[in-house]
């Protein structure tokens, strides 16, 4: 495994050395942030790249300005390379700049502005802090990713997905304005009705065509609670078909939240029964899976929103109702009622827990894939039956979309 994962963490590479041009073009620079020369070497979440960024610059940028000085340098020189970093979690480097300049976007002011019905962010504040915001308000953005320590410019670069996109959309379906920096340093403003082209252009755009500097995200009523379920499937086609059921329902009629992941079925502390667990005392008793079951079982996950206010007899009803038409293994169910921000916050638990045993530091090689209804079956048999039977040592998410709240679908 070693042996293995030494092809993918290569050592910094020292002749990509800058030259003195570059070097004048970055301490020249006047921002209102600051710059530090040389920059540290650095890596990111995927931990499969190291670079250090021209050994030159790595950029805090005050506000948009800084951020447009920035890449007009690049403009007048033939190498210098400009990468916005986050909070680092790209998977393959792309918040690293090789023979450049990394602009730290957490640096710029996180101060928030409540609008009605919005709330407008600079590109660098982590979600995270938007929901605490929000929250003083009574309000929450309508769609999330799984983990909140992600910054808003980051996600809205790539797509934003959990298990709400199948009602909202993902987090680029629910802005309705954007500040872009673009390639040639100008600042421009955008939305649907004002340069839509680059708008639409920025949203999962990687970065690029701009750098996201500033959003006005779309907001709801936030609940108090959540009723956080799990239920197991030995058969991927009722597993498939329950999930598509749930997210084709009417809104009234289906729950909040529908994700789901395969998972080993065998005693592995990380890829196996375990990884089902709510907490250490809501687990799956594995008793109660068939002896016929195959190497792959599979979890929906789902979850209701409701209010203090309301009974729990009458949550019950509306979850027992919910769950009567599916097709899970008898037994196989885990429930348990946490905070709205509880829920959201659940894998910020599982990064302590990491970071405390070492793994969180570990390379984290990742693939997304858009698998279509019609192919989704041979996927199953063919990756999660035979070439994944065993695990990963990580999540095998399956979030179940719908083509229609996708922009440009």
């Amino acid at each position: 495994m070693i042996a293995f994962l030494e092809r993918f963490v290569p050592d910094i590479d020292s002749e990509t050395l800058p030259n003195e041009t570059d070097i004048g073009l970055c301490k020249a620079l006047d921002l209102q942030g600051s710059i530090s020369c040389p920059a540290p070497a650095c890596t990111d979440f995927g931990g499969l790249n190291g670079s250090r960024p021209l050994a030159l610059a790595l950029a805090r940028p005050a506000g948009p300005d800084d951020v447009a000085k920035v890449i007009r340098a690049a403009t007048r020189s033939s190498g210098l390379t400009v990468a916005a970093r986050g909070n680092g979690h790209s998977i393959n480097g792309q918040a690293m700049a090789a023979r450049g300049v990394v602009l730290e976007m957490r640096a710029m002011d996180s101060r928030m502005e409540l609008r009605q019905g919005y709330v407008v962010v600079a590109g660098g504040v982590l979600w995270e802090d938007v929901l605490m915001e929000c929250l003083e308000h009574g309000l929450a953005p309508r769609s999330w990713t799984d983990y909140l320590g992600l910054t808003v410019g980051g996600t809205l670069s790539n797509a934003g997905i959990s298990g709400q996109a199948f009602r909202y959309g993902p987090q680029t379906s629910n802005v309705s304005e954007m500040q872009v920096v673009t390639g040639k340093g100008d600042i421009v403003v955008c939305s649907e009705r004002e340069n839509s082209d680059l708008f639409f252009a920025v949203l999962g755009g990687l970065g690029q065509f701009g750098v996201i500097t500033r959003a006005t995200i779309i907001l709801q009523p936030a609940p108090d609670m959540v009723r956080w379920i799990r239920v197991v499937y030995g058969d991927f086609e009722e597993f498939a078909s329950d999930a598509e059921f749930l997210v084709t329902r009417n809104e009234c009629d289906s729950f909040d939240y529908v994700e789901g992941f395969a998972f080993v079925n065998s005693d592995d502390p990380v890829n196996g029964w375990d990884s089902v667990s709510l907490d250490s005392v809501n687990r799956i008793d594995p008793d109660r899976i068939p002896a016929n079951a195959g190497p792959v079982l599979y979890c929906l996950e789902v979850a209701l929103h409701y209010r203090n206010q309301d009974s729990f007899k009458t949550v019950d009803k509306i979850v027992n109702d919910m769950l009567r038409p599916l097709r899970f293994l008898p037994g196989l169910k885990l429930a348990v009622d946490v905070s709205y921000v509880d829920f959201l916050l659940r894998v910020k638990r599982v990064e302590h827990a990491a970071k405390v045993n070492g793994i969180w530091d570990a390379p984290h090689p990742w693939l997304n894939l858009l698998v279509s209804k019609r192919d989704i079956i041979d996927f199953d048999r063919t990756v999660f039956k035979r070439i994944l039977r065993n695990g990963i040592g990580g999540p095998m998410l399956v979030y179940p979309l719908l083509r229609s709240k996708v922009f440009n679908c």
